[in-house]
């Protein structure tokens, strides 16, 4: 494509008109197919300040070629004709030709032109698809979110600066894979001193969050030859993604009334499990003191590991704290947790609390993962710690969260009488087993999306029922008797669709507001 014409005479700046650096009037640029638009990338140049002018010009050329208004195998100007139209020197343009043509760009051979190259691909116009896109609801009742609100800004800004201003010049480098020993020391005390945790500075290591954490022990594992993960069921999604993605089996295995059935851990053939013992996510149950031991005793006969997610540990309302598993046998429960539920998921700050004889492994995988965590958000969370800060921030969320709560339980009661709510004495949700005349559950859900209210039933955290096996198949994993197994194919129990409803990302007023819209639901058709 030659793209040869005359200029309409304009100047703008020494553009198209012979002024700037002195260049006679040539031909535009844009008279081919595709190449006035061409031009109009390069106007830019002609208002650019003399020095950023090369700049300007390069990029026009680049957006050109990418956005395919210059074509692949289109002829350019000659730098001459190119210079004079856009009055600059015919260096700068030649500088501007050079550069990208090593950048892959543009050809040329000399005697014969320059012309657009074919590698460059523009990438699409627009965000890519991402299914059909649905209005936001009126109130979201899905669990897992704290309040963002309820950010101590003042305090944490003040905790910045002077973490800011006492970092030495030699912390600002690659940082100790582990954390930064202010930081591992001040989470250490904590979690002993709050959670009952047996942590030492050696053996905590600072993540990006528990997702982090889960990753990092994944991946120890399946380098010792692990192929196979135990997750409770019903259970997080994100605990069976996350080892999934390492390339680990994820086995779900159910739980009764005090936790995960040891028997059927035992005949799963996994050598590792991940819990949730202190506020069992979703249901809430917390393991009883029986429980606890028989899984402590199955990992020891099985040289196994028990991996502790105390998602929302510090938040009991009804009854004392519940201490961490890891505690009773440090060298069997790997731990971890985060600021994510007590400051926000944005932090991106957590930790994890290793068994000695894997602490070593993952803190080098740490290292190859990301080189360290950020050292002065580490910085500035030992400060908070250690200042007392993160303690008011709890009990200021735990005090909010409790109100909350209650305004559930009480709109509850009072517009869909006859719920029966458990999983009440801790932790940002509750289980919420409507009265039969609310289901069935596909149909009360669809009533709900069109009244605004966002629900998430108890089933959407059980692993598909498995159909029965084929004669040459291996078996299927064990599934549990327990009250969560034996909901009907619909997550209901008893006749009673169960919802998990979380509540801390909602003030008392939109709680209030959304039961009553799920009430309407549940009324009509």
């Amino acid at each position: 494509m030659a793209v040869t014409g005359t200029t309409s005479g304009e100047s703008a700046g020494g553009c198209a008109g012979g002024g700037g650096d002195g260049g006679a009037p040539g031909t535009q640029p844009g008279a081919g197919p595709g190449g006035s638009a061409a031009w109009g990338l390069l106007l830019p140049v002609c208002a650019a300040p003399p020095r950023q002018r090369g700049r300007v010009l390069q990029a026009g050329l680049r957006e050109a070629v990418r956005s395919g208004r210059l074509e692949p195998g289109a002829r350019l100007p000659s730098s001459r004709e190119l210079a004079a139209d856009l009055g600059v020197s015919r260096g700068l343009v030649t500088e501007a030709y050079e550069q990208l043509t090593a950048e892959g760009y543009l050809t040329s051979s000399r005697g014969s032109g320059t012309w657009v190259g074919d590698t460059a691909r523009g990438a699409p116009v627009g965000a890519p698809p991402d299914g059909e896109r649905t209005a936001a609801p009126a109130v979201d009742f899905r669990p897992g979110s704290p309040d963002p609100a309820l950010f101590p800004r003042t305090a944490w800004a003040a905790a910045h600066r002077r973490a800011l201003a006492g970092l030495p010049h030699h912390a600002l480098g690659y940082p100790d894979p582990r954390g930064l020993p202010e930081l591992r020391s001040a989470v250490a005390a904590l979690l002993t001193r709050r959670r009952g945790v047996a942590a030492t500075p050696g053996r905590v290591v600072i993540c990006s969050g528990v997702a982090q954490a889960m990753t990092l022990l994944a991946l120890t594992l399946d380098g010792r030859g692990s192929r196979t993960v135990a997750v409770e069921s019903p259970g997080s999604f994100e605990h069976a993604a996350l080892f999934a993605a390492a390339g680990l089996r994820t086995v779900p295995v159910g739980l009764d009334s005090e936790g995960l059935l040891p028997g059927d851990l035992a005949a799963s053939g996994a050598r590792a499990a991940v819990l949730t013992p202190s506020h069992q996510f979703p249901s809430g149950i917390a393991y009883s003191a029986a429980r606890r031991s028989a899984l402590l005793a199955w990992a020891r006969d099985a040289d196994g590991l028990l991996v502790e997610d105390d998602y929302d540990g510090d938040f009991r309302y009804d009854r004392a704290p519940v201490g961490a598993l890891q505690g009773l046998d440090p060298r069997r429960v790997a731990y971890t947790g985060s600021v994510s539920k007590s400051l926000a998921p944005g932090l991106r700050l957590g930790w994890l609390v290793a068994p000695d004889d894997l602490a070593g492994e993952i803190v080098e995988r740490k290292r190859t993962m990301d080189l360290g965590h950020p050292v002065l958000d580490q910085a500035l969370l030992a400060d908070f710690i250690a200042r007392g800060e993160y303690d008011r921030q709890l009990r200021r969320c735990g005090r909010a969260y409790r109100q909350r709560r209650d305004a559930l339980l009480r709109a509850l009661a009072q517009h869909i009488g006859g719920t029966e709510v458990t999983g009440i004495a801790a932790g940002l949700h509750v289980i919420a087993s409507l009265p039969p005349r609310c289901g069935p559950q596909e149909r009360l859900l669809a009533r709900a999306a069109r009244v605004g209210v966002a629900v998430r039933p108890l089933s959407d955290y059980l692993p598909p029922r498995p159909s029965a096996p084929h004669p040459s198949s291996p078996s299927s994993p064990p599934q549990s008797d327990g009250e969560d197994r034996g909901n009907g194919e619909h997550g209901e129990h008893g006749g009673r669709v169960r919802l998990v409803l979380g509540y801390a990302h909602l003030t008392p007023n939109r709680i209030a507001h959304g039961v009553r819209l799920l009430a309407e639901a549940a009324r009509h058709p």
